[in-house]
Parts: structure tokens; C-alpha cells; sequence
């Protein structure tokens, strides 16, 4: 139970939702960097066909690239990210963390570092600027939220403005990989981020960026985040374990 096998060539690969990457990831390091384990679910999980039909094959034996690719596509440095965060490292959001009911706080935290809560952004800085993972916790409009990142990059697709705007353009050549927000979507396996009609599913009320918080300001909107959030990794972590079934 939640295992599959992924088959790349003629090598099968057992990708298991379950399993906490923090478990092999040494005292005191992030997963997202030090988890052989993670690396090797990404590198198996995305090296798979574009929707243009060409393939996007992941390496992890390039020197100082956590993932790469290289081909006519371009080159792509790609490093893992948490999706989801539980706001531990936000002080002033503690005593509502606390209120939190503790088997919904626990559902968060016994998924966050699971393969379903993990995806593959660019790396490697461009001209000192921040990657895609670095501002998005650093944007005051986004603070680190998963649903709102999936909004600026569907505004990147549909060529709107975002406080990630200027980043993301950065990553332009990465983004065009799929195609198209649904392609992106996709590929990634977001789809249970959106409703029925194609917009956002966001965790909490949204209204405009700048115009709403992106950090639950009360016990039942932090509650409310967790829920959603744990639900989604729940989800994805199912679509992951049932893509390529028969």
C-alpha cells in the first residue's frame, strides 16, 4: 500500500508515497537537497514525455546539478522543493499554530515530506537574481503558499502580472518545456489544486494579491489552511502512486 513500481527503460523503480524523506537525510540537512532517496523519486518521476511530445530525461551525475537535463530543448538545472509549508519558522503565527487541532496538524506533518508534496523548480541563479523557490518565500504576497505560486504561474501562462512576474519570466524557457498551464499542470500532477472550471482551489478566501493576506490570521483560518493543504498532498500523493497503472 502506497507503493508502485515506475519503469524507466528497462529499470523498475518502486516509488513508495509514504515514505518520510526525512529518514535518510542526514541530522540537521534538507531533504531537498541531501534525501537520495527524494532525488531519486524526482529523477524517475519527471523523466518522462513533454506534452510536445519530446522527452525530458533528469541526470543527477552532473557536477554541482541537483537534477539535470540537456538536449535541444535547452539545459535545465532543477532542484527539489517543499510545496506546502506548516509556517513553523513564522514566530507570530505560533500561538495560532498551537490552537491548531492536533490530529489535523499532524496530518500535515506526517505528509509534508513526502513525495506528494515535493516539485521541481530551476536552480541555478540568473544574474544574482532569486530562483523561483527563494522568492516565493520571500514575497510577502505569496509567503511560501503552494496555491498562490500556482497562480502566479498560471498568470505567467496567460501572460498576466504576479508577484512572481519578474522571476518567473527569468524561467521563461523552463515554463515553455509544457506548453501551456494545463500542460503544466499536468505533468506535475497539480490537477487536484484546481476547481472544476479550470481556476485555482485556494486554501483559504482569496480576493487579489495585495489586497489579502497570504498567512491565516485566526485558529479556524490557520485549521483551514492545514486541512486544505494536507488534503491536496493527500490527493497528489494518490495520483502519483496510480499514474501509469493499467
Amino acid at each position: 500500500m502506497g507503493e508502485r513500481g515506475c519503469r524507466i527503460g528497462d529499470k523498475m523503480i518502486q516509488i513508495n508515497t509514504t515514505f518520510d524523506f526525512r529518514t535518510d537525510t542526514p541530522e540537521g540537512k534538507d531533504p531537498d537537497k541531501y534525501s537520495p532517496t527524494l532525488r531519486s523519486y524526482h529523477k524517475h518521476l519527471w523523466s518522462k514525455p513533454l506534452p510536445g511530445g519530446a522527452v525530458l530525461t533528469l541526470v543527477d551525475t552532473t557536477k554541482w546539478s541537483y537534477l539535470h537535463h540537456q538536449s535541444d530543448l535547452g539545459e535545465f538545472h532543477l532542484t527539489s522543493d517543499t510545496m506546502n509549508a506548516s509556517f513553523q519558522q513564522r514566530r507570530r503565527l505560533q500561538h495560532l499554530r498551537d490552537q491548531v487541532p492536533q490530529v489535523d496538524m499532524s496530518g500535515l506533518m506526517d505528509r509534508m515530506y513526502s513525495i506528494g508534496n515535493m516539485i521541481l523548480f530551476p536552480g541555478r541563479q540568473v544574474n544574482g537574481k532569486m530562483t523561483i523557490n527563494q522568492a516565493r518565500g520571500c514575497n510577502g504576497s505569496i509567503a511560501d503558499r503552494f496555491d498562490l505560486t500556482l497562480e502566479c504561474i498560471r498568470r505567467h501562462y496567460a501572460d498576466e502580472d504576479s508577484p512572481l512576474a519578474p522571476t518567473l519570466d527569468i524561467y521563461a524557457d523552463f515554463f515553455a518545456l509544457f506548453g501551456s498551464f494545463d500542460g503544466y499542470v499536468e505533468f506535475f500532477m497539480l490537477q487536484d489544486l484546481l476547481s472544476p472550471d479550470g481556476s485555482i482551489s485556494f486554501y483559504l478566501p482569496f480576493e487579489a494579491f495585495g489586497k489579502t493576506s497570504p498567512l491565516p490570521g485566526d485558529e479556524e483560518a490557520f485549521t483551514e489552511y492545514v486541512r486544505s493543504a494536507t488534503n491536496f498532498i493527500v490527493s497528489r500523493n494518490r495520483r502519483i502512486l496510480d499514474h501509469g497503472r493499467p
